[in-house]
């Protein structure tokens, strides 16, 4: 799959409504190809405008396309309406024919909670919350619900997803985060760690479900060009301003449930060998390219 974010930073900068009509088309090339996923993300009040909503955009890639599924690595859940969400992304699945894949997180970035007025120490009880609404409106039954933040009478979704049971995927990178993925029997996103993985894998066996039936997603970033020097040479500027707007995020939150607190290297540093970056991209010639894949 490909991930997608409709960014447009300031040493780059073009409209945006050429940003989205570029992606879309390149959307529409990589299911040409042969591209089994296209992946969507979602961040709010970045300068370069990092898609702030994913279901809009899900919607319109399912509208232009025929075979390639739509998948959200991640929808930010604490900072939505989950009954709302619920509902869009139903009716984003009646557009695709059946071919999403939602995926939620808690989210980390404290600018974010902030500017939708939702206190940071609610992101874990909003996003179990949300989880059960969704799971109880997608199942097409009258769902009642009484929580801390959600208070449901008999609620029906009208139009059902085309998928049935709906895919499910949970970002998570903790243990408690991977073992409730596991117990709910969702599919994960973003697993680093043998043992991550181990604490996953054994919470679908203990709540009676299949891991080889499970599925998960692993980020990788990278770049091609003729020759590595090329391909560090356009590759890095870019790297450098994502690894930048994690970092800020990371720094902000102090490592709450995101990256670790630390510095980006400078942009001429990125491709030393050891250097320790937020993430490991496979930047090179088509050698390095194929043994990454």
């Amino acid at each position: 799959g490909l991930m997608f974010s409709s960014r447009t930073p300031a040493p780059w900068r073009r409209p945006f409504a050429e940003v989205y009509a570029d992606e879309l088309a390149v959307i529409r090339r990589a299911e040409a190809l042969g591209v089994d996923t296209i992946w969507l993300t979602e961040h709010h009040f970045v300068d370069d405008g990092y898609s702030p909503s994913v279901v809009t955009i899900a919607a319109a890639i399912a509208a232009m396309t025929e075979r390639v599924r739509i998948g959200f690595n991640l929808l930010l859940l604490p900072l939505h309406n989950a009954v709302r969400v619920a509902e869009d992304i139903a009716t984003a699945d009646v557009i695709s024919g059946g071919r999403l894949d939602p995926g939620f997180g808690q989210g980390y970035a404290p600018h974010e909670f902030a500017g939708y007025g939702i206190p940071l120490s609610e992101r874990l009880s909003r996003f179990v919350e949300g989880l059960d609404v969704l799971r109880g409106l997608w199942s097409g039954e009258p769902f009642s619900y009484e929580g801390r933040h959600y208070h449901l009478d008999n609620a029906r979704l009208v139009p059902r997803p085309v998928q049935d049971p709906m895919p499910l995927w949970i970002g998570a990178t903790t243990s408690p985060g991977v073992r409730r993925a596991g117990r709910l029997g969702a599919n994960l996103l973003g697993v680093g760690a043998a043992v991550l993985q181990q604490d996953y894998e054994g919470a679908l066996r203990r709540h009676g479900h299949d891991p080889a039936a499970a599925k998960i997603l692993q980020l990788h970033w990278g770049h091609v060009a003729a020759t590595t020097d090329e391909a560090w040479d356009e590759a890095s500027p870019h790297l450098h301003h994502m690894m930048s707007v994690y970092q800020e995020f990371a720094n902000a939150s102090g490592g709450q449930g995101g990256p670790q607190p630390g510095q980006v290297p400078p942009v001429e540093d990125l491709r030393k060998p050891g250097q320790r970056l937020m993430f490991r991209p496979a930047v090179g010639d088509a050698e390095i390219g194929r043994a990454h894949v």
